[in-house]
C-alpha cells in the first residue's frame, strides 16, 4: 500500500470535522437571526400598535405624570425610532425587559422567579414523552396485534387536550384515590399529574413516528446480520434499531417542545401551579405589555435553542447530513 493511501484517512478526518463545525456554526448563526427577528418583531409591534405607547405600557393603571415621565425616560421615547430600537436591542441582550408598571416590579426579576417551575414541568413532561414513546415503539414494532392496540391508545392520547386529560387524572388519582396532590408545587409528587397530562400526548405522536422508523430499520440488511450473531430481538431493537429510527422522532420532538411550552400555560392553571403560564395569563388579561413581550421573546429563545440542538443532534446521528453539499 502506498504512503498516499495510508495518509488519506488522516487527511480526511480533519476535513470531516471541519465540515461539521461549519454546519454547526451555520445552524447557530441561523438561530441567532431568528432570535433577532423575534426581538425586532416585538419592537415593531409596539411601534405600530394603535394608541399611545405610554398608554400601552401603563395598561389599566392610572396615568400619572410621574409614571409617564418614567416610561418616556426608560424607553427613550423622545429619541428617534432607530435610537429607540438600538437601545431596546441592547437592553434585551443584557436581559433587561423593562418594568411592569401594573405589578410595580422589574420584568426580568418576575420572569426569573417563575421560570424554574415551568422549566421543571416542561422537562418532566418531555421525560414522560420520551419514555412513553421509546417503550411503546420498542415493545410493539413489528407485532401486528400490539401495534394496533398501541396505535389506538396513542390516537386517543394525541386527540385529547392536555387540560382535559389533566382533569381526568385529577379526578382519578387526587379526588377518588387520593394518591397525589390536587395542586401546588411543594413536593415532587405534585409534579406527576401535570407532567403526565402534558407529556403523554407528545409521547403518543413521537411514538408513532419512532415505531414506523424502527420497523423500517428492522427490515434493513444490517438487522439480518445482527440476528445472525445470535442477538436477541430486544437488544437488536434497543442497541441497533433505535439509532437508525431516531432521526425523524428527534426532529419531531424538537419541533413539539414549543407545544409543551404553550400547553404549560393551561396545565399550570388546571393544577394551580406557579410558573410562566400563570404570569402570561395574568399579563394578557391585565394588558401588561412589557411582560407579554418578555414572555414572547423567551419563548422564541427556547424555540431557537431547541431547534438548534436538534439540528446538531441530527448531524451526530446521521453521518449523511455531515457531507459537504457544495
Amino acid at each position: 500500500m502506498s504512503d498516499a493511501a495510508l495518509l488519506e484517512p488522516a487527511i480526511a478526518a480533519p476535513a470531516r470535522h471541519g465540515r461539521m463545525l461549519r454546519q454547526v456554526a451555520g445552524r447557530v448563526a441561523s438561530g441567532l437571526v431568528v432570535l433577532w427577528a423575534a426581538v425586532t418583531l416585538g419592537f415593531v409591534s409596539l411601534q405600530l400598535a394603535p394608541g399611545d405607547i405610554v398608554s400601552l405600557l401603563i395598561g389599566e393603571q392610572p396615568r400619572t405624570p410621574a409614571v409617564e415621565a418614567a416610561i418616556r425616560a426608560e424607553w427613550g421615547l423622545g429619541d428617534p425610532v432607530a435610537v429607540q430600537y438600538l437601545r431596546y436591542l441592547w437592553r434585551v441582550l443584557h436581559g433587561d425587559f423593562g418594568r411592569s408598571y401594573i405589578l410595580q416590579t422589574d420584568v426580568s426579576g418576575l420572569i426569573a422567579s417563575q421560570i424554574w417551575p415551568t422549566a421543571k414541568l416542561t422537562a418532566a413532561a418531555l421525560g414522560v414523552a420520551i419514555v412513553f414513546a421509546v417503550l411503546s415503539a420498542v415493545t410493539t414494532a413489528g407485532r401486528s396485534w400490539a401495534r394496533r392496540v398501541a396505535g389506538s391508545v396513542e390516537l386517543v392520547l394525541a386527540s385529547t387536550p392536555s387540560f382535559w386529560l389533566g382533569i381526568v387524572l385529577l379526578f382519578v388519582f387526587s379526588f377518588t384515590l387520593k394518591l397525589l396532590p390536587v395542586a401546588g408545587d411543594r413536593t415532587l409528587s405534585a409534579l406527576v399529574l401535570p407532567a403526565l397530562s402534558l407529556g403523554l400526548a407528545l409521547g403518543a405522536v413521537v411514538g408513532q413516528v419512532l415505531r414506523e422508523g424502527l420497523e423500517r430499520a428492522l427490515e434493513e440488511p444490517f438487522a439480518l446480520t445482527v440476528r445472525s450473531w445470535g442477538t436477541t430481538g430486544l437488544v437488536l431493537r434497543v442497541r441497533h434499531g433505535l439509532r437508525h429510527a431516531a432521526l425523524p422522532a428527534v426532529t419531531l420532538t424538537g419541533w413539539l417542545v414549543g407545544h409543551l411550552l404553550s400547553g404549560a400555560v393551561i396545565t399550570e392553571q388546571v393544577f394551580g401551579r406557579p410558573g410562566l403560564g400563570r404570569v402570561t395569563v395574568e399579563a394578557v388579561l391585565g394588558q401588561d405589555l412589557p411582560v407579554v413581550l418578555a414572555v414572547a421573546i423567551l419563548s422564541a429563545a427556547v424555540f431557537v435553542v431547541t431547534s438548534t440542538a436538534v439540528d446538531i443532534l441530527s448531524l451526530l446521528l446521521d453521518p449523511r447530513l455531515r457531507r459537504d453539499r457544495s
